[in-house]
């Protein structure tokens, strides 16, 4: 992995989940290949991982997999992976500069961005100007779906 390309960190849970058969990279190599795996934003493109959130409700039953799929679908929070070689270069667009960077939570539009699923879970490209907002914790910001 080089310096463009995020390194897993506490944060990675609730990232995918082994229940709908996508699996979160824990060891070292299973996070190498996850990175290489995914590809490349060309340009001014970022690659997210949506947040998946939590795999069951408060009172302790498991959410249904068809339910966990339409929470990623339409989650408007996810996971900077890594990014083109161009985001965030044009200094009339972002004269302040980078609005985010690689292993941040953001946040972007819902139908923001193209989708895609491998075996680790769905993942989107985006632009770097759909980029609406940094986020600490990402577990504070509610689905609506």
């Amino acid at each position: 992995m080089n310096s463009s390309e995020m390194t897993m960190t506490k944060t990675e849970k609730n990232i995918a989940s082994d229940e709908n058969n996508f699996i979160v990279p824990k060891t070292k190599e299973e996070q190498e290949e996850y990175v290489s795996s995914l590809p490349e934003p060309t340009g001014y493109r970022l690659l997210i991982r949506p947040f998946a959130g939590a795999q069951k409700t408060k009172g302790g039953i498991l959410l249904a997999d068809t339910t966990i799929e339409t929470i990623q679908a339409t989650t408007v929070v996810g996971l900077v992976i890594k990014m083109g070689n161009l985001c965030y270069r044009d200094k009339e667009k972002f004269p302040l500069g980078p609005w985010c960077k690689n292993g941040q939570f953001v946040m972007y539009g819902r139908y923001a961005g193209s989708r895609f699923k491998n075996k680790w879970g769905e993942h989107r490209i985006l632009n770097d100007d759909e980029i609406i907002g940094v986020i600490q914790k990402p577990e504070d910001i509610a689905t609506l779906y």
